[in-house]
């Protein structure tokens, strides 16, 4: 789903969004220091327009038993002696992974109230050892009846904004049970109440099942919703949504739904799967779906949920049948629901959301209407990028609209390879039609639908984009003005973000939904809102611009300081009034840091633009305040320009210390003109945001870390970039590896490298193909062998049987031979990522130890693709650690174990890569986040 796509099925309530906690993982990548904000939850952005995710600096907590840290570098251990458990790192590591993570933010609907929702540490690993089901996709914790490996929050603490924009005195919300894990925290539509799930420790380390509380805005006082101590929250799906200020609705688990259904001693048939009517079905290697009569049972089980409208008086009423709901979506005037739900024939080779859909209209009281669409099971969506589901897709309300919904159907059997005019067709329609009418077309498109900002009934933004051309476009509709033609606002390259101008702002309505907000000047003209970051060819330096929507004009009201700060606009904060927006009564929200100061919150308040700062969080590792960060520039040697990030630790003084060791961690891209790939993205002024596993770690152990070195994978035009992916790999890593050479800073002989998912498997094609650059490689989760993912991996949609060359020759499994360098590969044994099965790490060691290639595998116990588990995270740690001391600090030079090396790989190293026909493949990359493979 797109990124508009998403911001409109924000747009859809009034009160802030529960905010959901993903299962726990550690970042797959050096994550930022936490966003702590969420927006209302019908309040919507772009990702360009928008700093609202939060993902915090984990931290451990001391409620795991861990071993002794004694001898942490490793280095004095036996080498194969694998009985020592669960290890540690140096000090210096574990103090920076076990700083206390920081809040997340929550605002009121009115914005004059601030929850700040506390967070635990690093969980134990004893908490993803508990049971889980793998089901069509979804991984279920079946005694608590949610999804497994859900964090949560322990306390949520309520601060008013005051007119002076400082902080009141936090006032704790109170009443539930000590220890409680707390999930879904959600505003009421007017603000006076929330509502937030609560489970608790029972015996045998289990988890209660969620029962839903509400709680006072005003006393902070907490109660229970329903007064029957029977009643549990189903939260596999949606969980509950606010109807209006008294009601809400709620997905529980049915009273009446039985025994746990027992699996068959002996099977009643065989496993039988049948494509005699000759169906094309090309799917990727999705994981944990259903195999046979008995997982689906259970996933019926688990899933399915009993509807029930609750008032706060405790009055219930049960709502429909029972179903696999998978959402409830009230109308802007809270008189309907939406209600989306799953239902058999369920598949053996997709995920759940492909299962058959069902979308029907109910009153707020419980009355069916009409179904709205049943969509087939969809195992035949093609692999192509761009490809969708046959039918009804993306339906929502129109947010400026009492009870309009509308939604978009494609023309070309949802097949990008179909080439059809227009593509997709978006339709509007009335929640219950008057007198037959027929659904209206809003619009028609040539490339693929990707969302609408809805303002009123004059003007709303269109977006369509096609990957494989990278064109995106914006058009300008009327969506009830017939007499007004469509026109195109921007017409552009999704690759070019100098060239991109903004997304719209969005105001909050009387209605609680969230349109493009309007702007009036003195002079009676009125303006849009865009906020851009503002991508320059020195770094981002992010912008708010008044646009003009009829003639194009801008006139820019702010911009971030570019010299030493990064600034960004996070949300407007003046729209608690219908209608256009008085530009000297502007007030937003924006977020400032630095490379040494952590991110803080400020009102930046017109017309005197003056400016308050709200939080003040302290720095989550000094110890590292004073390391030094540059963004550096450089090119390869077919004039790409490339830039990345050079950390090097506090007080490095390179006439005393010299050249440092050093690692390089990135993740390779793809774009389709060399002019893109070479353009800046990223600010030097970020602060520093260390995660729990992130190669700036080793800024503590006197490493220089080059960060995110751009390795583009350009193909121009009908060429497709993966048939020349080694050539590009290896010398965007010549050249990232010379320029931080030539500044003396590292010692070229001390050089690792390492990745995490398609990083991982960059990591081993260096070594595999640039054994001159690299004394060493830390790979984690990787995929290594393309024939096991046949029908497409990332971005590329050609099958292995379309492209066997490029397939087999970029797998670095079919280059273990060639591999002299030292190896470590870390895996999730339970990793749940498309394409990426623990067994590619197990094959591969396999494949390195047939060939006696220095490498060692380590398989970590109930870790998915990314790391949870603090005992988990931190043996990540001290295996890295290890690896490095041994193999990069105090490992013999390249150039004396070059002699180890056969003819073919010193071929290879002196002419930096191997023929074109050895190119191997990769996967797209963009400002824009895609799946990891």
């Amino acid at each position: 789903m797109s990124a508009l796509s998403i911001l409109h099925r924000a747009c859809l309530r009034l009160a802030l969004l529960p905010l959901p906690l993903a299962p726990l993982r550690a970042p797959l990548r050096s994550s930022t220091l936490p966003r702590p904000l969420r927006l209302p939850r019908r309040a919507a952005m772009s990702s360009a327009a928008s700093r609202m995710s939060h993902i915090a600096a984990a931290a451990a907590s001391g409620e795991s038993n861990q071993p002794a840290a004694a001898d942490a570098s490793g280095l004095g251990q036996e080498d194969d002696d694998l009985s020592l458990g669960y290890r540690l790192p140096p000090k210096e590591i574990q103090d920076i992974v076990d700083a206390p993570p920081l809040p997340v933010l929550s605002f009121s609907p009115s914005k004059d109230k601030i929850l700040f929702l506390k967070r635990r540490a690093l969980p134990p690993l004893s908490d993803l050892a508990k049971p889980e089901e793998k089901l069509a996709g979804v991984r279920i914790d079946g005694h608590s009846n949610t999804r497994s490996r859900m964090s949560s929050y322990t306390g949520i603490g309520i601060h008013k904004l005051m007119d002076d924009g400082t902080l009141g005195p936090e006032k704790e919300v109170h009443g539930y049970p000590e220890g409680a894990k707390i999930n879904f925290v959600t505003w009421s539509h007017d603000g006076r109440n929330l509502s937030f799930s609560v489970r608790v420790e029972e015996e045998d380390n289990k988890i209660s099942k969620l029962r839903v509380w509400i709680a006072d805005v005003e006393s902070g006082e907490a109660r229970p919703l329903f007064k029957s101590p029977d009643i549990y929250l189903n939260a596999i799906f949606d969980s509950f949504v606010w109807v209006d200020n008294s009601t809400l609705l709620v997905c529980t688990i049915p009273v009446s739904r039985g025994a746990l259904p027992q699996k068959p001693s002996v099977p009643s048939g065989p496993k039988i799967q049948s494509n005699e009517t000759k169906n094309v079905v090309q799917v990727r290697t999705f994981q944990d779906l259903l195999k046979d009569e008995y997982d689906a049972d259970l996933f019926d089980y688990y899933a399915t949920s009993q509807l029930m409208l609750v008032s706060l008086d405790g009055t219930v009423k049960p709502m429909g049948p029972p179903a696999v709901y998978t959402s409830i979506d009230p109308s802007p005037d809270d008189k309907y629901l939406m209600l989306s739900s799953i239902h058999r024939p369920y598949s053996y080779i997709v995920p759940c959301g492909r299962f058959p859909k069902r979308v029907e209209l109910w009153t707020a009281d419980g009355k069916f209407i009409r179904e709205l669409c049943d969509l087939p099971l969809a195992e035949d969506i093609p692999i192509a990028t761009s490809s969708v589901r046959k039918g009804k897709r993306s339906i929502y309300w129109r947010p400026d609209k009492p009870s309009t919904l509308y939604w978009v159907e494609t023309q070309d059997g949802g097949d990008a390879k179909v080439e059809v005019s227009p593509r997709d067709i978006v339709y509007m329609e009335n929640a219950e039609p008057i007198n037959g009418e027929q659904p209206e077309i809003l619009h028609k498109l040539d490339l693929r639908y990707g969302g609408i900002s809805w303002c009123d009934e004059s003007l709303a933004l269109v977006y369509e984009s096609w990957y494989k051309t990278r064109k995106t476009r914006t058009w300008v509709v009327a969506p009830d003005k017939k007499d007004v033609s469509p026109r195109i606002l921007f017409d552009r390259s999704s690759e070019d973000v100098y060239s991109d101008p903004g997304s719209p702002m969005l105001r909050r309505t009387a209605m609680g939904t969230y349109v493009i907000a309007k702007v009036n000047k003195q002079d009676g003209s009125t303006y849009l809102l865009l906020n851009g970051m503002g991508a320059t060819p020195e770094g981002n330096v992010p912008f708010l611009d008044l646009f003009d929507i009829n003639t194009g004009s801008k006139e820019r009201i702010w911009e971030s300081d570019k010299e030493k700060y990064f600034e960004t606009v996070v949300a407007l904060m003046s729209d608690k009034i219908d209608g256009d927006l008085p530009l000297d009564q502007l007030k937003i929200l924006t977020s400032k840091e630095s490379k040494t100061e952590n991110t803080q919150y400020y009102l930046q308040i017109w017309p005197e633009k003056k400016q308050v700062q709200i939080t003040k969080f302290p720095h989550p590792y000094p110890q590292l305040a004073s390391l030094y960060k540059e963004m550096i520039r450089y090119q390869r040697k077919d004039g790409v320009q490339l830039t990345a990030k050079l950390y090097l630790p506090p007080g490095y003084d390179q006439s005393k210390d010299g050249p440092l060791p050093c690692l390089v961690w990135s993740y390779p891209g793809e774009f389709k003109s060399k002019d893109a790939a070479g353009q800046v993205r990223g600010s030097p002024n970020e602060f520093s945001g260390i995660g729990a596993t992130s190669p700036l770690l080793w800024l503590a152990r006197g490493f220089a870390i080059l960060s995110g070195p751009t390795i583009p994978i350009v193909g121009e035009g009908d060429v497709e970039a993966n048939d020349s992916y080694v050539e590009q790999l290896v010398t965007s890593a010549e050249a990232a590896v010379e320029e931080v050479v030539r500044r003396g800073v590292v010692h070229p002989d001390k050089i690792a490298v390492g990745g995490h998912s398609y990083g991982a498997f960059m990591t081993a094609n260096l070594l595999a193909h640039a054994p001159h650059l690299f004394c060493c490689g830390i790979a984690r989760s990787g995929a290594y062998n393309r024939t096991l993912t046949p029908f497409g991996f990332q971005n590329e949609d050609r099958t292995l049987w379309e492209a066997t060359n490029t397939y087999v020759e970029m797998s670095p499994f079919m280059s273990a031979n060639k591999i002299k360098r030292p190896i470590l590969l870390i895996h999730g044994e339970q990793d749940n990522n498309s394409g990426t099965l623990t067994m590619q790490s197990d094959r591969f060691f396999n494949a390195l130890k047939g060939h006696g290639v220095q490498s060692r595998l380590v398989i970590l116990p109930f870790e998915s693709h990314g790391y949870s588990a603090r005992e988990s995270i931190m043996h990540v740690l001290w295996e890295s650690d290890r690896w490095l001391q041994k193999y990069c600090v105090n490992g013999t030079s390249k150039a004396d174990s070059e002699t180890a090396a056969d003819g073919e790989s010193k071929k290879l190293a002196a002419s930096g890569g191997g023929a074109a026909s050895e190119g191997l493949s990769s996967d797209g990359f963009s400002s824009i986040p895609r799946s990891l493979l």
